[in-house]
């Protein structure tokens, strides 16, 4: 079982940015794929960021790209994403997801996620 834990998100004026942060449980944390996602009200869930269990090979949705970063820290089992030039339209529930399954890939689907935190509200006003 992993469980994941997000913090870090807020309220912020429209061009602020956040840094999101997504600690795991396991000992294996090393091999897990990671992803973030987001839903905003009256929407699907949508797919952010993602990096290989190495730390190597990150992907990003066209919509955050060059303004968000996606990183992990192994020694701490965290992930992180720098949210910078922030728009309203990035406000939403921000959801960590892990893979455990030892994939190398960058995972960009939802369903292939095994486990899920609880999420994060950002909200940026104008």
């Amino acid at each position: 079982q992993v469980q994941l834990v997000e913090s870090g998100g807020g309220l912020v004026q429209a061009g602020g940015s956040l840094r999101l942060s997504c600690a795991a449980s396991g000992r294996t944390f090393s091999t897990y794929a990671m992803g973030w996602f987001r839903q905003a009200p009256g929407k699907e869930r949508e797919f952010v960021a993602a990096i290989s269990r190495s730390g190597g090979d990150t992907y990003y949705a066209d919509s955050v790209k060059g303004r968000f970063t996606i990183s992990r820290d192994s020694a701490k089992n965290t992930i992180f994403l720098q949210m910078n030039s922030l728009k309203l339209e990035d406000t939403a529930v921000y959801y960590c997801a892990a893979d455990p399954k030892r994939s190398p890939l960058v995972l960009v689907r939802a369903t292939l996620y095994d486990y899920w935190g609880q999420g994060t509200q950002v909200t940026v006003s104008s």
